[in-house]
């Protein structure tokens, strides 16, 4: 864990820095803004702890235009409420308050180094891939994994490095699908001042970055064949040319590449080239989809049960005998993230003793939340108009009376007040796209129903 801490933190600096570093981190200061973006560019960095006075909401978008995908914790000492508040709206995961407790920091830095990758199996077909990649982590061969989208391919990156021989250096990753062609040659090999308009200063890319342990080419088949070339030569001489540079520059990484593709057929049509292809293939781990091995949907299911209890500061509730038999007998085309958006929708939805049929809802062909088909295997009849007739505890508070429409509106509305009215977040959540939540909240807004804004948590009005 790379920290990089911004501001003096009103004096607790010191008390901060040993915590961290009792705890394993490795610990760099910037004096303000500007002085962390230096040091950003030049070393790195996983995560960001900024004093809260020094304007959290400007310096984020400033991250992202330079494309540094590092979460910010604010922290303050006494400070104002609307001060976190505007913090945390404007970016930051979360808000420490100071002087700085040695378990809380503790929290934070192990939320942020696990960030939702922790690696949760069960099923015996797992279980074998997980055997392979621990008897391969130990090597310097480059390892290709594959797998549809959602099914943890970064998970399993992560797991390798983990067990390799550079588990104490970098873990870097890279999204090969989100950056913009124009600029992922930059992202990877780094820039000199003035190679181009916009690059204001020095840069190294995630190859310098990574420099001793491990780089991860998340979906390099959306990589352009030409930079492919490119990539192919730091590869095999483990050099690397900045862009704009006039001097290699040597590099010691692992390299881990995933893709939701066909590789192999993707060389045949041209769109990969198949030197590169070969030297990422040494090792294949294919992860399998989460329909394969249901054992992990019983799993996971009670692990973001009560991650997401946790998040949303409610009581933690198990998952019922019949919701995992639903659970399980979904097909899961969004595999783990589809699963865990279920189950964050579910602790909003449950009320009784335990998690039950009613709470999951699941997207259906069009997009929109709607409760399993097979509920009513669960002897939960649903009348003609959609009015649940159950007398379930679990449904008694809430849910009774209500049509499917109305639950539907309900979670959308009450996550999106969880949301601070944010609509990619609550989309994300929600298992939906954007376009679908934003048409839900127009056709809630004709209605008279008062929608949360970006930055508030908003009344819904009675209805």
């Amino acid at each position: 864990m790379r920290l990089l801490i911004v501001g003096t933190l009103d004096g607790q600096l010191g008390a901060a820095s040993k915590i961290a570093m009792d705890r394993g981190a490795q610990v760099t200061h910037a004096p303000d803004p500007e002085a962390a973006l230096t040091i950003l560019r030049t070393r790195g960095a996983d995560l960001l702890m900024v004093e809260v006075g020094l304007d959290i909401p400007a310096l984020i978008p400033r991250l992202r235009a330079e494309h540094f995908s590092i979460p910010v914790v604010a922290c303050g000492i006494d400070t104002e409420p609307s001060i976190a508040a505007a913090a945390v709206r404007g970016g930051a995961k979360e808000y420490i308050p100071l002087p700085p407790d040695a378990e809380l920091i503790a929290a934070v830095l192990e939320a942020v180094s696990e960030d939702s990758q922790q690696f949760i199996y069960r099923d015996p077909v797992m279980k074998e891939v997980a055997a392979l990649a621990e008897k391969v982590a130990p090597s310097e061969a480059s390892v290709l994994i594959t797998g549809e989208s959602g099914t943890g391919k970064e998970v399993m990156a992560r797991f390798v490095h983990e067990k390799s021989n550079r588990a104490k250096k970098p873990f870097v990753a890279v999204n090969c699908a989100a950056i913009p062609e124009n600029l992922l040659e930059s992202e990877l090999f780094g820039h000199e001042k003035g190679a181009f308009t916009g690059a204001v200063a020095r840069r190294i890319g995630k190859f310098e970055e990574a420099d001793g342990g491990t780089l991860l080419l998340d979906e390099i088949s959306e990589m352009d064949v030409r930079l492919q070339a490119k990539l192919l030569r730091a590869i095999q001489e483990r050099q690397i040319d900045r862009v704009g540079g006039s001097k290699p520059v040597n590099v010691d990484i692992r390299i881990i590449a995933t893709s939701n593709r066909n590789l192999q057929d993707e060389v045949r049509d041209g769109n990969f080239r198949e030197d590169l292809f070969f030297r990422l293939n040494v090792f294949n781990l294919r992860v399998p989809s989460l329909r394969d091995r249901p054992a992990d949907v019983a799993a996971l299911a009670t692990f973001f049960a009560d991650k997401y209890a946790d998040v949303n500061q409610v009581e933690k509730r198990s998952v019922s005998a019949q919701a995992l038999k639903v659970l399980q007998g979904h097909s899961w085309p969004g595999n783990v993230r589809e699963l865990e958006n279920a189950m964050h929708r579910s602790v909003l939805l449950a009320s009784g003793d335990d998690i039950g049929v009613s709470a999951i809802m699941l997207p259906d062909a069009s997009g929109n939340l709607s409760m399993p088909s097979t509920l009513s295997e669960t002897n939960v009849p649903v009348s003609a108009d959609g009015v649940t007739e159950v007398t379930d505890e679990e449904l008694k508070a809430g849910l009774v009376g209500k049509t499917v429409a109305e639950v539907e509106r309900d979670l959308i509305i009450d996550t999106l007040k969880h949301c601070l009215g944010n609509r990619t977040h609550a989309a994300n959540i929600l298992g939906i796209s954007i376009r679908t939540l934003r048409n839900k909240l127009n056709q809630y807004n004709s209605e008279g129903i008062a929608v949360p804004q970006p930055g508030d948590s908003g009344q819904r009005a009675p209805v």
